[in-house]
């Protein structure tokens, strides 16, 4: 269940400058507990962090803390928050919401901890890539709705909003650009099963009725990936109900260029931008949300 994608990158990580501990924190009630990675950045002074909760691409079906480790020290170091790097139950197995649910257990077991982890608690964002964008989307939504510690970003990165998969892009980058058209619907029929609501806005974020009251999005799109479009309808979505939104969007990429970097320049580009936005992440009105 490793291989997958290839969204989260799997160059060498660097060295030696992102301390790392595997645990595992508490699931659902009646579900098992939950695999996740922390990472620390070496030699950060000043005082608590953000903390990004992370959650790892692959359809939900595919990938794990392995594949996605190098994308997470990315982020830690180039943002200067811990990372909390989580796996969950995966479809076909597993079908919705067992994937949302556990995301959202990984978020509130985060944010009790935050400040034990050496982290600021109203400086906790969610993110994820692909699939794991969905899930981060959705546990903002599961968080408002449930009256839980309040977020304070969401990074999503070529992000699956719509099980629809209805936009041009979703036509115009059907093939030809590693993730295709057919992949994806593949994954979300693994992912709903034969009677899986992908109305539900818990698995569709991009079509809940209601965005108001969640955190400022950054939203990194490809301009040649078949999710494109769905993520440039969020990000309007979400600015028509007040929540600010940056969509930065890179000409010429694709889904998972970010697996690229080092060798890529746009995806070295993407994660300082990503990075340096996440470092101003804060509840309430602040650089995140500009």
């Amino acid at each position: 269940r490793a291989s997958g994608t290839g969204s989260g990158g799997r160059r060498p990580a660097p060295a030696g400058r992102v301390e790392t501990a595997d645990r595992r924190v508490p699931g659902p009630p009646g579900a098992p507990a939950l695999p996740v990675r922390l990472y620390r950045p070496r030699g950060e002074a000043g005082g608590p962090r953000p903390l990004l909760v992370f959650f790892h691409g692959g359809g939900w079906v595919l990938c794990d803390l392995d594949t996605h480790d190098g994308l997470c020290r990315e982020l830690a170091l180039r943002s200067g928050a811990s990372v909390v790097s989580v796996d969950y139950r995966r479809a076909p197995e597993d079908r919705f919401p067992a994937a949302v649910e556990d995301a959202y257990a990984a978020t509130r077991w985060a944010c009790a901890q935050a400040a034990a982890l050496g982290a600021d608690p109203a400086r906790v964002a969610v993110g994820g890539d692909s699939s794991g964008g969905a899930l981060a989307a959705a546990v903002t939504l599961m968080t408002r709705d449930r009256g839980g510690h309040p977020l304070a970003a969401q990074l999503l990165l070529y992000p699956a909003l719509d099980h629809r998969l209805a936009g041009r892009s979703a036509r115009d980058y059907a093939t030809g650009f590693f993730h295709t058209t057919a992949h994806m619907r593949w994954y979300w029929e693994q992912y709903l099963g034969p009677d899986g609501d992908g109305c539900h806005p818990y698995a569709s974020p991009g079509l809940a009725s209601d965005l108001s009251g969640l955190p400022p999005a950054l939203l990194v799109l490809p301009e040649c990936d078949p999710l494109r479009d769905e993520g440039r309808a969020y990000g309007r979505a979400l600015r028509q109900a007040g929540v600010p939104a940056r969509i930065d969007e890179y000409r010429g990429t694709f889904h998972g260029f970010l697996a690229a970097v080092g060798t890529l320049p746009a995806a070295d580009t993407a994660l300082d931008a990503a990075g340096s936005w996440l470092s101003g992440a804060r509840c309430g009105p602040g650089p995140a949300g500009q």
